[in-house]
């Protein structure tokens, strides 16, 4: 299964951009942000974009969202790059246009923003506002999971399993899976758990591949409870 484009960042930026916050800004906030972004402070310009494109306090307006967003972007800040590429891929206040898109996730992703790399990655790997390049897109999943991306740590076992990009590799598939369903990613589970039934990459278990099952039903995979209730009802 694919993977699916991260969303909005839901966090502010204090003034001091290292920080982060996810409590809704008071009018008296938004207000010194204003100010503030007018004077070219690019964590206050991308606060402004934030709550313009979420609807928190003012009136959604992803317009004015787009508007603050790039001129945070313009000063190098990874979230708005990221937040940019996110509009342009949703088609929110702007066309629809993966290739904006790709630019803008990788003027993150070089940043060494995780998400955007792991983004950079999936358009690559569907061929979206780019040429599709398994390769390219190994690179920037790679890049992205080695921050720890459950995103990213998925799409490589899923291209070790399916052979795209690199050689076949169902024991590597299952490294990386593991790795995935470690953070609680259901999709990774529920791929260990048809690895272990089918005997690839490991010995052929079906109770480690019903406790898969088990394990991705319980986070929501509806399949992952059918394929649990069939191994249940055969008496494994």
């Amino acid at each position: 299964m694919k993977n699916i484009l991260i969303g909005l960042l839901a966090a502010f930026i204090l003034l001091a951009p290292e920080h982060a916050r996810c409590d809704e800004p008071t009018p008296q906030e938004i207000s010194k942000w204003k100010t503030l972004a007018q004077q070219g402070n690019d964590a206050a310009q991308f606060n402004l974009g934030l709550v313009y494109a979420t609807g928190k306090v003012v009136s959604q307006d992803y317009a004015k969202a787009i508007k603050w967003y790039k001129l945070s972007a313009g000063q190098g800040n990874t979230a708005a790059q990221l937040n940019l590429g996110n509009m342009y891929a949703a088609g929110q206040g702007v066309d629809q246009n993966y290739a904006e898109t790709l630019k803008w996730y990788t003027l993150a992703a070089k940043e060494g923003n995780a998400i955007a790399q792991h983004n950079v990655g999936l358009l690559y790997a569907t061929g979206k506002g780019v040429e599709q390049n398994h390769v390219e897109a190994m690179k920037w999943y790679k890049l992205a999971a080695e921050q720890g991306d459950v995103g990213a740590q998925l799409g490589i076992g899923n291209m070790y399993a399916s052979g795209k990009g690199v050689k076949q590799n169902y024991a590597e598939a299952i490294k990386w899976y593991e790795l995935a369903a470690a953070q609680g990613n259901a999709i990774a589970q529920y791929n260990l758990g048809l690895l272990h039934a089918s005997g690839q990459g490991v010995k052929q278990d079906k109770k480690a591949a019903k406790k898969w099952y088990k394990k991705a039903c319980d986070n929501g995979l509806q399949k992952a409870c059918e394929a649990y209730g069939k191994l249940h009802k055969a008496g494994h």
